[in-house]
């Protein structure tokens, strides 16, 4: 009997972090976007292609045939070198949560507290704190061997500039008590993150014009993000997300296919 208890409490459980993982999701690859075109990574979006594939400016915006295929291979070895540093960061968190998932109240009042922070900051609205990347001086070769490398430098240095992001990610990545979870969280972040830098590194050209846009409103893309952080800031310290987890797992456990 208490054993076939423990066991549906098991289950319980795993089916509430999976909701919260579903929950999580969109959050994630939408702080990955944000991440992308905030104002520390957008404007070296073409210095990092340029970097990772060994062609000019110039190149970049003529590429074609094998030139773009080299664009591609060397984009997307820039990405799994940073995805490497989030990912694994992400496992750990999880990791942790696991342990700490009786503490689980009060751990996510106070990050949503911190989280509320930083979307205020990612906003300007707290003009001690400012958005700035550590950079390291020694940089990897240029080309498609050295692309993994800088991905994982700028992963590492550019982690104070992400900061607000990766804050509330990482509470989420906490919350799902589990570090596959955390890693796949982490994994979709990274995808929001890194699809616009390949999708940038096969339409150059384009997406200057598009960068460009962007840049003239920036303004909109810091409250956007600082928006997003702050209101997953206040579900979780108000308790909010639970009742939102709670609500998904209802709805999934209840939901069936007729055959």
């Amino acid at each position: 009997m208490t054993g076939t208890l423990l066991a549906a409490l098991g289950d319980s459980n795993e089916t509430v972090l999976q909701g919260a993982l579903l929950l999580a999701v969109p959050v994630a690859l939408l702080a990955g976007l944000v991440s992308f075109f905030s104002p520390c990574v957008l404007p070296l979006v073409p210095g990092y292609l340029s970097y990772v594939t060994g062609f000019s400016a110039a190149d970049l915006a003529d590429a074609g045939g094998r030139r773009r295929g080299r664009m591609l291979l060397g984009s997307l070895l820039f990405v799994f070198g940073f995805s490497v540093v989030f990912v694994s960061g992400g496992a750990l968190f999880g990791f942790f949560g696991q342990t700490l998932l009786e503490y689980r109240r009060e751990i996510s009042l106070v990050m949503g507290l911190v989280t509320i922070v930083m979307g205020l900051a990612f906003m300007g609205l707290l003009p001690g704190f400012s958005m700035r990347e550590v950079r390291s001086h020694r940089r990897p070769a240029v080309g498609l061997a050295g692309a993994p490398l800088l991905g994982l430098v700028f992963g590492l240095g550019w982690t104070p500039c992400v900061g607000p992001t990766l804050a509330s990610l990482n509470t989420l990545a906490l919350y799902q008590a589990s570090a596959w979870r955390a890693a796949l969280l982490m994994a979709v972040y990274c995808a929001g993150l890194g699809v616009p830098f390949v999708v940038a590194a096969l339409a150059f050209r384009r997406a200057l014009g598009a960068f460009g846009w962007v840049k003239r409103h920036y303004q909109w893309v810091l409250r956007i993000g600082g928006g997003m952080l702050v209101a997953v800031g206040l579900l979780l310290a108000t308790g909010a997300w639970d009742s939102l987890v709670n609500q998904l797992q209802t709805a999934t456990t209840s939901f069936s296919i007729g055959i």
